[in-house]
C-alpha cells in the first residue's frame, strides 16, 4: 500500500516566504503527489516568488575522473560567459560589473586605499578563518581540519594556477573565537590588519553579523561562510558577502511550518501545540521569528497552532531546565532551534524526560545535518534515543551513510579523510569542511583564469556568476548564484527521518528546489526583518 508523501514548498509570494502543505498524513515513503498550496506571508526572511522547480534527473558522474572533467568544463564556461559579457573591472579601475545588474564602486573600498591583491604572493593565498575551537560549539572546529585537507590536495593538483602563470598554495590561518562575537571582532581585525588575508570565513550568525559591515567596507571577500542567515544574501549593500552553500534558515523554518500543516489533521483537538528550544542569539532568533511568522500568516495554521518556546544561552553547558519546562507543556511537535552539541543533548534529554515517546514529531535543525550528531556513539546505549527524529537536510549527502558509500565523491572524500587519520563518523563537521571548501576553491580557480588572474574583484565576480554541480549535493539541489537576482547559493533540501536500528538518516522525497526563488535580503537589524 502506498502512502502519500511529505510537505513541499509549492508557492512563495512577494514580501515574504510562504508556507505550503503537500501530501497527507504522517508518511515514510516517497511522495506520490503534490497538493495545491495554501500560501501565507512571513516578514522575517527574504521575499520569495514562484513554485519549486522540477527538472529531469541528470545521470551523475560515475568516477572522480568524470567529476573533475565536468568541473573543468563548467569553470571554463563561466570564464567564457564573463568574458563574452565583458564583466569585470572597468578600465579606470573604479567599477566592477557582473551578472544581473551586479556592480561595486571600487573607489569606495577602504577610502580609496584598497589593495585588490592583498594577501596574495606568487606562491600563496592567505586565507583567514574565525571559528569555535573551544566551548560548547567546539565540534564545529573540526571543519578546519578537512578544509585544510581540501586546500592542500587541490593546491598540489595545480587548481590554483592562474592566467599569469602563478601557482599558489593556501596559507590557512585559523583563530578560535569560541562562537563569541565579542571575541570574533578583534580576531577579524587581526586577520585583516596584521595577517592581511586575501579573503576569510567566520562561523556562526552572530560573529558574521557583527563583522560583515567592516569586511564589505574594506572590500574583502567572505563567501560561503558558515551561516544560513538571510542577511547574507544582500548583493547590493553587502556585495562581498555570500552565505553558506545551504538552504537559508528562514526557508527552513517555512518548511517546518509546512511539515506541521501536513500533519495537523492527525490531532483531534481544535489546536496543536508546537514547542521549540531556541538558542538565545541572532541565529536562534531568525529561526524563531521566521517560524512564528509562517504560522501566523497561514490561514490554515494561525488559529490552530499554539507556539511555545524556551531559550538557552549559546554557552550553556546543559539544556535540561528549558527542556523540562517544554516537556511540561505536553507539545505535539518539538523543534530544536539550536546548534552543535545541543542537538545531541536535545535527543538525550528528550529520551530522559519522556518527550521521545510523548511527542510524535521531533525536529533537528539543518545546522546539525549528518549522523554524527545523533548516532549511538553520541547519544549512547543502543542508539535508539534518536529514532524517528526528523530533519530538513539542506541538500548534503551524508558521508557516513552506507547507502552513499558507492558514490564516487563520497568514497573519495572518506578515503581522503581516513588517509589523513580522520574518522568521518566522529564528527559531521568533518564533512562540513569539505562541503564548504569545495565551492570556495572553484571561485579561486575561475577567478584565476580571468583577465588579471586571481584578485579580490575577480573572486567576487566568479562567485556571483557561479553555476556548478556540487558533488556533495543530493540530486535536485543546485549550486547557483546570479548577481543581484539570485543571492543564495542553494535553496533546496529534503526531509529525512532517523532510523535508529540502521543508524542512518532516511531520505523522504521529494527534494524541494527553490533555486532562484528567494529574493535578496537587505537586513534591518532594528526590526529583525528584510527590508
Amino acid at each position: 500500500m502506498k502512502r502519500k508523501g511529505l510537505p513541499v514548498l509549492a508557492t512563495l509570494a512577494a514580501f515574504g516566504m510562504l508556507a505550503a502543505g503537500c501530501g497527507s498524513s504522517g508518511s515514510d515513503e516517497a511522495a506520490t503527489e503534490t497538493t495545491k498550496a495554501a500560501a501565507a506571508s512571513t516578514t522575517a526572511g527574504p521575499a520569495t516568488t514562484a513554485a519549486p522547480a522540477t527538472t529531469a534527473p541528470v545521470k551523475p558522474p560515475a568516477s572522480m575522473e568524470e567529476w573533475e572533467k565536468l568541473w573543468e568544463t563548467q569553470r571554463a564556461a563561466i570564464v567564457q560567459k564573463i568574458k563574452d559579457n565583458k564583466w569585470g573591472v572597468s578600465a579606470d579601475g573604479k567599477t566592477l560589473t557582473g551578472p544581473s545588474g551586479f556592480t561595486i564602486d571600487l573607489s569606495k573600498c577602504a577610502g580609496g586605499n584598497w589593495n585588490n591583491t592583498e594577501g596574495l604572493t606568487d606562491t600563496e593565498i592567505k586565507f583567514g578563518h574565525t571559528i569555535s575551537l573551544s566551548g560548547t560549539t567546539a565540534d564545529y572546529g573540526n571543519a578546519t581540519k578537512t578544509a585544510k585537507l581540501m586546500f592542500d590536495y587541490y593546491a598540489d593538483k595545480g587548481l590554483f594556477k592562474d592566467s599569469n602563470g602563478k601557482t599558489r598554495k593556501v596559507n590557512y590561518i585559523v583563530k578560535d573565537d569560541g562562537y563569541d562575537a565579542a571575541r570574533t571582532i578583534p580576531l577579524v581585525d587581526e586577520l585583516i590588519d596584521n595577517d592581511k588575508v586575501f579573503a576569510m570565513w567566520s562561523l556562526g550568525t552572530p560573529p558574521n553579523l557583527r563583522t560583515y559591515d567592516k569586511l564589505n567596507a574594506r572590500c574583502i571577500p567572505s563567501v560561503f561562510m558558515q551561516s544560513g542567515h538571510p542577511a547574507f544574501g544582500d548583493p547590493v549593500n553587502h556585495p562581498w558577502t555570500v552565505g553558506a552553500p545551504q538552504i537559508s534558515y528562514s526557508t527552513e523554518a517555512v518548511l517546518w511550518s509546512a511539515f506541521v500543516k501536513d500533519r495537523i489533521k492527525e490531532y483531534p483537538g481544535p489546536k496543536v501545540k508546537v514547542a521549540a528550544l531556541v538558542m538565545n542569539n541572532d541565529f536562534g532568533k531568525i529561526y524563531d521569528a521566521s517560524f512564528k511568522a509562517a504560522i501566523a500568516a497561514d490561514p490554515d495554521l494561525k488559529d490552530k497552532v499554539t507556539y511555545v518556546t524556551q531559550t538557552v544561552e549559546p554557552q550553556a553547558p546543559s539544556i535540561n531546565d528549558p527542556m523540562t519546562t517544554l516537556a511540561a507543556e505536553k507539545p505535539d511537535f518539538f523543534i530544536a532551534m539550536v546548534a552543535a552539541q545541543m542537538c545531541t543533548q536535545a535527543v538525550v534529554v528528550a529520551a530522559e524526560n519522556g518527550m521521545k515517546e510523548a511527542v510524535k514529531y521531533k525536529m533537528q535543525p539543518a545546522t546539525c545535518t549528518g549522523s554524527a550528531y545523533v548516532n549511538k556513539e553520541k547519544v549512547g546505549g543502543d542508539g535508539m534515543s534518536a529514532d524517528s527524529w526528523w530533519l530538513v537536510n539542506p541538500g548534503f549527502k551524508d558521508l557516513n551513510d552506507p547507502a552513499q558509500f558507492s558514490d564516487p565523491w563520497v568514497a573519495w572524500a572518506r578515503d581522503l579523510m581516513q588517509k589523513n587519520g580522520i574518522d568521518p563518523k566522529m564528527s559531521s563537521s568533518f564533512s562540513t569542511g569539505i562541503y564548504y571548501a569545495w565551492p570556495l576553491m572553484q571561485t579561486w580557480a575561475i577567478a584565476g583564469q580571468l583577465p588579471g588572474g586571481l584578485t579580490r574583484a575577480n573572486e567576487i565576480l566568479a562567485t556571483r556568476a557561479l553555476e556548478m554541480t556540487h558533488p556533495a549535493y543530493l540530486p535536485g539541489v543546485k549550486l547557483h548564484l546570479d548577481g543581484n537576482k539570485d543571492a543564495y547559493v542553494a535553496e533546496g533540501g529534503v526531509f529525512q527521518q532517523w532510523d535508529g536500528k540502521g543508524q542512518i538518516w532516511v531520505v523522504k522525497p521529494p527534494v524541494v528546489d527553490l533555486d532562484g526563488k528567494s529574493k535578496p535580503c537587505a537586513w534591518d537589524t532594528g526590526s529583525g526583518t528584510c527590508k
